[in-house]
């Protein structure tokens, strides 16, 4: 699925499927996930995450449809993100700026596709997502971005050792 964006301000060059202009962008574009890109996007998840998704992962994702865009500039991939939609709801799956793009705003970049495309193609009113409690950078930007926490699952997420670590679950309403 693309998302429906509207046209960015027009000192941008980013063009998103469609011809549509990522907002906020300089020469960043937006392309759907596909087979293709894994190659791309497996060796910035090994070093993005210590539990990182497989190529499996990603296929299932890709095979069961969800939401898939990576934002890139020329052949880099900077970031993407995996979305499923259930219902009136989304559900943000993997969202992940390259550590060598970071701290540049692209999450959230990422994060006004992904709200974008909830609202106006999925028609959801709300988007919900889980962070690792010791994340607090990502913590602050989903914050920053209107998501407020609403739970705790505990034991969540798989550390090393046999441990496991609480996922803060987090939502954010996406309409009035």
């Amino acid at each position: 699925m693309h998302p429906q964006l509207p046209p960015a301000s027009t000192n941008t060059g980013a063009v998103l499927p469609d011809g549509l202009p990522a907002p906020g962008a300089q020469s960043h574009r937006v392309v759907p996930l596909t087979e293709a890109l894994l190659d791309a996007i497996l060796p910035i998840e090994q070093v993005a995450y210590t539990h990182p998704w497989s190529r499996g992962n990603f296929a299932d994702a890709l095979r069961s449809g969800y939401c898939a865009q990576v934002l890139m500039q020329g052949e880099a991939v900077l970031g993407y993100f995996i979305a499923m939609q259930i219902l009136d709801e989304v559900h943000l799956l993997n969202i992940t700026v390259s550590p060598l793009h970071q701290k540049q705003g692209l999450g959230r970049e990422l994060l006004d596709i992904l709200a974008h495309w909830s609202r106006h193609t999925a028609k959801a009113q709300w988007l919900w997502l889980e962070v690792r409690e010791s994340n607090t950078r990502a913590r602050h930007i989903y914050e920053r971005h209107g998501f407020t926490q609403v739970g705790a699952r505990k034991k969540y997420y798989p550390l090393h050792h046999g441990e496991r670590e609480t996922a803060i679950l987090m939502s954010m309403h996406l309409w009035p």
